[in-house]
């Protein structure tokens, strides 16, 4: 069977992955920092008939990163399909926020991101096929913004479509997927408010993977679910840099007062 490692399996849109990829028949190797939330989940991918493995890891860290790491360049068990979903973001401004707060978000966000998809490729363009899907977010194309998450993503972003460009002709694809708001413990996990997630801008994880994968399926490199983030991808695409900028900053002023 296809192997997919997912990271950040237990809730949201890591989660949603897991299931959909269980549906299809994948083995799986679910990564999170909860044990009894990964076994949970592990049994009830298992009712589909697939292996599903648990890798207990914190990404934020150096030890957590190297387990996964091992796992992903282990040539007797092969993993096809990397899913880069874990994340997390914080409530707090830059300057007000924890310099080690920041340095464990980055390290999440951004370095993990880096660590595992540079494990798992070279086994995948020696078998002549693979895949690695990396979360971002439709906040990646925002720049101008003073957020830390928002320049994480967009590393994100630039990071994998410059990575597609690399493995043209190898077999193994790259896709980055940028949603916009989604129905998950995200926000909750941070302390942000975000009132009740319903509207025509909240959509539900299973439909972010679904359009994900088929976007995956059709050799995209860039996948935004959805007509409505769709249309706001291309007018940041189109907005001059500057004007971003200064729309951040009234924004800024308007919370400092």
């Amino acid at each position: 069977m296809p192997t997919a490692l997912i990271t950040g399996a237990t809730s949201g849109i890591g989660a949603a992955f897991a299931a959909r990829l269980a549906r299809d028949g994948r083995d799986l190797v679910l990564v999170a920092r909860d044990g009894e939330r990964l076994e949970a989940a592990a049994s009830g991918h298992r009712e589909h008939g697939v292996s599903a493995d648990v890798l207990v890891a914190d990404l934020s860290t150096a030890d957590g990163r190297d387990r996964v790491v091992a796992r992903l360049t282990d040539p007797d068990a092969p993993v096809d399909l990397l899913v880069n979903n874990a994340g997390a973001t914080q409530r707090h401004r830059f300057l007000e926020a924890d310099p080690a707060a920041l340095l464990a978000q980055h390290d999440l966000n951004v370095t993990a991101v880096l660590q595992l998809t540079r494990a798992a490729l070279p086994g995948m363009v020696e078998r002549g096929r693979g895949a690695v899907v990396n979360v971002s977010s439709m906040l990646g194309f925002a720049t101008g913004s003073s957020s830390t998450y928002v320049a994480e993503k967009a590393w994100v972003t630039v990071f994998t479509e410059g990575l597609a460009g690399t493995l043209a002709g190898t077999g193994v694809r790259a896709l980055v997927l940028c949603p916009g708001f989604v129905r998950t413990e995200f926000h909750e996990r941070a302390g942000l408010e975000m009132g009740e997630p319903k509207g025509l801008m909240w959509l539900d994880a299973e439909r972010v993977v679904e359009e994900c994968l088929a976007d995956l399926a059709r050799g995209k490199v860039v996948s935004v679910p959805s007509p409505q983030y769709k249309a706001i991808a291309a007018w940041m695409d189109l907005m001059p840099r500057p004007v971003l900028r200064r729309l951040f900053a009234v924004g800024e002023r308007r919370r400092n007062r």
